[in-house]
């Protein structure tokens, strides 16, 4: 995953782009194989004025395949700006991903028998079970 850190009005050290970079990494890990590129954008909005909430972390990632997907965080430090935007990045990554799995449909509570049969026939019921539910379902 290649991660590339841009930052206004912040003095944008190799150590700054060290750590962003990093805690991105870090929370993005799982989904390493599917992205291309990571951005990062820090900035302080208010340059060297103070107040609330006025560093700002955006994260644009590119999940082959898509779109580019981008999200942003503000908050009262820099810190809690990068963590914040690389949580929402985590659930909107976890939300694009999860529409391309089919949904798991619940079949019912199976259970094996009682008494101590071979492993063969407990497999052979359980199949009967299952291939029952789907008919019942209209599923073949």
């Amino acid at each position: 995953m290649q991660i590339q850190v841009n930052s206004n009005d912040i003095e944008g050290s190799a150590r700054l782009q060290e750590w962003v970079g990093g805690t991105v990494v870090d929370t993005l890990q799982r989904f390493e194989g599917q992205l291309a590129r990571v951005e990062v954008h820090v900035s302080d909005e208010n340059a060297q004025k103070g107040g609330a909430a006025d560093k700002r972390c955006q994260i644009e990632a590119r999940l082959q395949g898509f779109s580019p997907m981008s999200v942003s965080h503000k908050a009262a430090s820099l810190e809690l700006a990068v963590e914040g935007a690389a949580d929402k990045m985590l659930h909107a990554l976890d939300h694009q991903i999860g529409k391309l799995n089919p949904a798991i449909e619940p079949m019912g509570r199976v259970t094996a028998p009682t008494d101590e049969a071979p492993p063969e026939v407990v497999d052979a019921m359980l199949e009967e079970d299952f291939l029952e539910n789907q008919e019942a379902r209209g599923k073949e």
